[in-house]
């Protein structure tokens, strides 16, 4: 385990179900860490099951209330710039829904001893390790990252994995204020501009289970996203040269 303050960024839109049982997970994790959650005024009390929580854990839990739902991408990159200007370390993105186990977290952040960002993959070493998903949601899931890999050369077996854990270096140099992706493709922008940054990038082997409450935020808006959106990705091509870590 890194030395240093740990922040899991949370975004939720009417997880009140799952939040509760995902944020214990992550303040029972060892290395003291914290959890920041960013709701988009979610109707079903999500905020509400949040302001429990903290009361148990006082000054472990903190939460970003936004006015209305604007989208996953941009709930990252608030919460993600919240947590650097607070001085955060390392930094993980997870969802809310228990399809990322918090008891992965230990795993991925000791990973960045030798890294930069730690990648929570559900496809490596040609393993699938994905439970309760119909068989058509993994296939799209599975041609998805072989075309995001054919088209931008983002070298990781699980490109849109949205489990990660980064060092604040390299969440810092590839500048959320100029990603304006959605969906997986904000997930792969994110990776691909640390790659070009020079940074490293290491896949840990997780276990993704289907969301247990609630429905999917897969929607045809956010699978056509992808499809364009990787090659403005590419055809950008730009490399962002910035200080490693030591």
């Amino acid at each position: 385990m890194p030395r240093g303050r740990l922040l899991a960024v949370v975004p939720t839109y009417n997880e009140a179900g799952t939040v509760m049982a995902v944020l214990e997970g992550i303040l029972s994790r060892p290395g003291a860490w914290e959890a920041l959650v960013v709701d988009d005024a979610s109707p079903d009390g999500t905020a509400g099951a949040v302001l429990r929580v903290r009361r148990r854990h006082p000054g472990r839990v903190h939460l970003l209330r936004r006015p209305a739902k604007a989208g996953l991408g941009s709930a990252y990159r608030d919460g993600l710039r919240w947590g650097l200007e607070r001085g955060y370390r390392f930094l993980a993105q997870m969802d809310a829904d228990l399809s990322h186990d918090p008891a992965d977290l230990p795993r991925l952040a000791a990973a960045l001893r030798d890294a930069d960002v730690a990648v929570g993959s559900r496809y490596l070493g040609g393993k699938v390790s994905v439970v309760h998903w119909p068989l058509g949601r993994l296939a799209l899931s599975m041609a998805a990252n072989a075309y995001v890999r054919a088209v931008t050369g983002l070298a990781l077996s699980d490109c849109t994995s949205g489990f990660k854990v980064w060092r604040w270096e390299a969440l810092a140099a590839v500048g959320l204020a100029g990603v304006r992706s959605e969906g997986y493709s904000f997930q792969v922008e994110l990776g691909l501009l640390a790659q070009r940054s020079g940074f490293r990038l290491v896949e840990v082997p997780i276990v993704f289970t289907d969301r247990r409450d609630g429905s999917s935020k897969l929607d045809s808006a956010v699978v056509w996203e992808a499809v364009w959106r990787v090659w403005t990705m590419r055809l950008s091509g730009a490399t962002f040269p910035q200080r490693r870590r030591d």
